[in-house]
């Protein structure tokens, strides 16, 4: 049983729904020691968390002009963002039945943003995106992604969930202000200058405090409580400073300000649906040079989704001593559909999230907590104002304390044995350190298939191992490749 398992379990225990309901049943609600209230609490912190998405994602993909000089609009890009969140999360709940919530993944969208549209238009490289999601749904349904997945060793999978319990950690600090960048010298320094500066990262502080004491003290819905606390205290802060954003003042808020809006509803614009042209960057740049835009967003999209899964499966108490979870193939499957569809709907790739160990910190064990973040974000298309009410620094508060749980998992891993030792260190430490999930499992496999066939112990490396740290091999080095193909 995972420490957040144990947290829950003596905390949060209402009667379960009756045995005979069809909606336990189908959940399995009761036989993963979860009740109905506990996982709607869950899908709320989950849908809370990670809301900002749909403001941030249209920052990301509105600000950039493809190479014809063509920007998508960003009210288009929310509506958008909201839908194919939303029914995404739906269909992995009812399909996977998982607590896993799906929304267009930031690590892929800026790759958009930043390197595929100075190339081609945004409707081919949502085009890209979609022949990205159909070779994953293929993988997903012919197993052979569940294969790549079973050949993993369980030490790197223990450290693939504690190397992602520092990311969303270090996510948390970074988006509060807690850990900022330097004019120069190391990369990274506590606050501005060494020291907290300002009152957003103070509210950050606050609320990793007063979360931290109701999950210690094992209070029912702390997670939930401490966030709406501190959200209130927020909107009292800013209501007496007027803070604006960091981008305009320095000691602003990070991205939204914490204030009551002056109206709840919107009407959301789908004008961005359907959208794409599948082929057109291979006649616009060549297909070797489409083909490697291709290979980058499937690696990408692949592991980063790979390795989210195993983290938030082991932390719910759902992984199995060989790290598989339940309804596997269906959630490999669901989750390269969530790739199609934001392909289809301008939004970019939509992956699981990471955030959604904000609600399995909260109790969620079933896919109906899913279902719950996907009513929200469909509401969310309509009551956009509303998203805007709790700061990033109060859901970065949530996820620092989410990530302490999911260090529990570093137990599993033999140190004093060094040919798991350094790959599983490499994996841990490589996630928060390049900001990527898939950089951390690529490092990690290529270092575990090197050390241990080196070192006498080639039987501890499946032929499948050897497959994938090639191509990640040819994935790390693939901008001076795309530089060959260029000139």
């Amino acid at each position: 049983m995972s420490q957040t398992a144990e947290v829950r379990e003596e905390a949060d225990a209402p009667e379960p729904v009756s045995k005979t309901s069809g909606l336990d049943r189908f959940f399995e609600i009761t036989k993963r020691g979860s009740t109905v209230g506990r996982e709607i609490r869950g899908g709320i912190v989950t849908f809370v968390t990670m809301a900002y998405i749909v403001i941030l994602n249209p920052l990301i993909l509105g600000g950039a002009a493809d190479v014809e000089g063509h920007a998508l609009e960003a009210a288009q890009i929310g509506a958008a963002t909201g839908l194919t969140a939303g029914v995404m999360t739906i269909l992995f709940g009812v399909f996977a039945r998982l607590p896993f919530a799906i929304a267009a993944g930031l690590g892929i969208n800026s790759f958009l943003a930043v390197s595929v549209v100075g190339q081609v238009t945004w409707q081919e490289a949502m085009g890209l995106v979609m022949i990205n999601g159909i070779i994953i749904v293929l993988l997903g349904a012919t197993g052979a992604r569940t294969a790549i997945f079973k050949a993993v060793p369980q030490a790197l999978k223990a450290a693939i969930t504690v190397g992602i319990g520092l990311f969303i950690a270090f996510i948390g600090f970074v988006d509060s202000g807690f850990v900022n960048r330097t004019p120069g010298g190391p990369p990274v320094q506590l606050g501005d200058g060494g020291s907290i500066t300002s009152v957003p990262t103070l509210i950050f502080l606050l609320g990793l405090i007063v979360i931290g004491i109701l999950v210690a003290r094992r209070v029912p819905g702390g997670i939930l409580i401490g966030i709406v606390a501190t959200t209130i205290i927020a909107i009292i802060v800013q209501a007496i400073l007027k803070l604006g954003p960091s981008f305009k003042e320095p000691g602003g808020w990070h991205m939204t300000i914490p204030e009551i809006p002056g109206s709840l509803v919107t009407i959301p614009d789908f004008g961005l649906i359907g959208q794409f042209d599948l082929f057109g960057s291979f006649g616009r740049i060549g297909a070797l040079s489409a083909t490697m835009l291709v290979f980058t967003l499937v690696f990408s999209n692949f592991f980063d989704a790979m390795g989210t899964m195993t983290g938030l499966a082991k932390n719910a108490g759902l992984a199995a001593k060989d790290g598989t979870f339940p309804r596997l193939r269906s959630a490999f499957v669901v989750e390269g559909l969530g790739a199609v569809a934001g392909g289809a709907t301008s939004t970019s790739s939509n992956t699981v999230y990471v955030d959604s160990a904000s609600g399995i910190g909260e109790g969620a064990r079933t896919g109906l907590a899913s279902l719950t973040v996907g009513v929200l974000f469909l509401l969310s298309m309509f009551l956009t104002p509303l998203t805007l009410v709790v700061p990033i620094e109060v859901g970065s508060a949530a996820l620092v304390v989410v990530g302490a749980m999911m260090m529990a998992q570093i137990r599993e891993i033999r140190f004093d044995k060094f040919a798991v030792a350094l790959p599983a260190f490499l994996t841990i430490v490589t996630m928060p350190l390049t900001y990527s999930i898939a950089n951390g499992i690529g490092v990690g496999f290529i270092s575990w298939a090197l050390v241990n066939a080196l070192s006498g112990r080639s039987r501890k490396v499946h032929w499948l191992m050897w497959l994938v740290a090639a191509g990640f091999a040819l994935y790390f080095v693939r901008g001076p490749i795309e530089s060959l193909l260029a000139g």
